[in-house]
C-alpha cells in the first residue's frame, strides 16, 4: 500500500529540456492552476524559449546601432537616464497586462540591488568605457561576463559545468576577441577605461546571478523586471539636469534613437531574457548572448555600411558556433 500511496502522491514534471522529474503532490490534493501551466510538455516550451532567446539577441544586437546614433548628442548618465525612464514606461504596461506579482518581502532589497546593478551602474560604466575605448576593445572586456556566470553559476548555483558549456563558450570567447582585435582603433588602451569596461562586466555577471536566484525562488519574471528598471532610473534621477540640457540640443532622430533603445534593448529585450533566464540555466543563457556581437556586425553592414574585415566573418562565425555548442545536449545513450 505504501508504495501506490507514494505513486499516487507523485507527478511528473516536464522541465525545459524535455527530462523529467518527480514533484510531490500537495497533501490537499490541490493543483495550483502556475503547477498546471508549466506542466505543458516540452515541446510546447522549447520554441517559445528559443523565439524569446532570439529576439533577446537581435535587439540587444541592435541596441549598438542606437547607442552609436545617440552617443554623440548624450552623456553616459542623460543617455542611461532617459533609455531608463522610457524602458521603465513601457514596462510598466507590459507587466500591468501581464499581471502584477510583488515579490516576497524579503526579497524587496535583493530586488532593488540588481536594478541598481544592472540598470544603472552597468550602463553607466559601459557608456563610460566606450568614451575612452574603442568599441573592440570593450567588447572583448564586457565579454568576459558569460565566462564568468558559467563559473560562478557552476559554483553558487549549483548549476555543474557540463561539457557543451565548457567548450562552447570560450569558442564563443574567441570569437568576440577576433572582432575586438579587428575593430580596434586606439593605439594603447586607457587604464580607466578598462576598469570601467571589467565594473561593466562584473556587473553583467553578478547581476545575472543575483537575477537567477530571485528567479528561482519564485519572483515573477516581468514584474521583477519592471521593479528592477524602476530601481535603476530613481538611481540615475541625479542626471536629470544634464538630460534636460541635451534634450534642447540633441537633433530629434538622437532623441528617437534613445526612445527605441528604452523599447526595444530595454523593456521587450529584458523582458524576453528574463522569460528565458527562467527556464533555462544562467550559464547556458548567458553564453547565448556571445552571438550578439555577430548579429551586430551584419546590422552595421547592413544599416551603417560598415564593411566587416575577413577576420570579423572568421569571429562571427566562432560566436555562432560557439553558443550551438552550448545549446547542445550530450547525454549517454541509453
Amino acid at each position: 500500500m505504501a508504495g501506490i500511496e507514494r505513486m499516487l502522491s507523485l507527478r511528473r514534471i516536464a522541465d525545459v529540456g524535455g527530462r523529467w522529474h518527480d514533484q510531490r503532490m500537495p497533501k490537499t490534493g490541490r493543483v495550483n492552476r502556475d503547477d498546471i501551466l508549466h506542466t505543458e510538455q516540452p515541446s510546447r516550451q522549447g520554441p517559445l524559449v528559443l523565439v524569446a532567446a532570439i529576439v533577446t539577441v537581435v535587439l540587444w544586437a541592435s541596441a549598438f546601432i542606437g547607442i552609436r546614433g545617440a552617443g554623440p548628442h548624450f552623456d553616459p548618465g542623460a543617455l542611461a537616464l532617459l533609455r531608463m525612464a522610457v524602458g521603465s514606461a513601457a514596462l510598466a504596461i507590459i507587466a500591468v497586462r501581464h499581471g502584477i506579482r510583488l515579490p516576497e518581502r524579503r526579497h524587496w532589497w535583493l530586488v532593488v540591488v540588481w536594478g541598481v546593478g544592472w540598470f544603472c551602474v552597468y550602463n553607466l560604466a559601459l557608456n563610460a568605457a566606450e568614451r575612452t575605448l574603442d568599441a573592440g576593445t570593450a567588447a572583448m572586456v564586457v565579454n568576459l561576463a558569460p565566462l564568468m556566470v558559467v563559473v560562478f553559476s557552476g559554483l553558487f548555483l549549483r548549476e555543474g559545468f557540463p561539457k557543451p558549456l565548457i567548450i562552447g563558450a570560450p569558442i564563443a570567447f574567441l570569437g568576440v576577441v577576433l572582432i575586438g582585435m579587428n575593430s580596434s582603433t586606439s593605439e594603447g588602451p586607457d587604464i580607466s577605461g578598462l576598469l570601467l569596461a571589467l565594473l561593466a562586466a562584473v556587473m553583467y555577471a553578478g547581476c545575472t546571478l543575483l537575477q537567477k536566484h530571485l528567479l528561482s525562488a519564485g519572483s515573477d519574471a516581468t514584474t521583477l523586471t519592471w521593479f528592477g528598471a524602476l530601481a535603476g532610473t530613481v538611481a540615475l534621477l541625479p542626471w536629470t539636469g544634464s538630460l534636460i540640457g541635451a534634450l534642447q540640443t540633441a537633433p530629434i532622430d538622437a532623441t528617437l534613437w534613445v526612445v527605441y533603445l528604452g523599447i526595444f534593448p530595454t523593456a521587450i529585450a529584458f523582458t524576453t531574457w528574463a522569460y528565458v533566464l527562467q527556464r533555462s540555466t544562467a550559464g547556458q543563457t548567458s553564453a547565448t548572448t556571445y552571438v550578439v556581437p555577430a548579429i551586430a556586425i551584419l546590422m552595421s553592414w547592413a544599416i551603417l555600411g560598415e564593411v566587416p574585415t575577413p577576420l570579423m566573418f572568421v569571429g562571427g562565425t566562432l560566436c555562432l558556433l560557439g553558443v550551438l555548442v552550448t545549446r547542445m545536449r550530450w547525454g549517454r545513450r541509453a
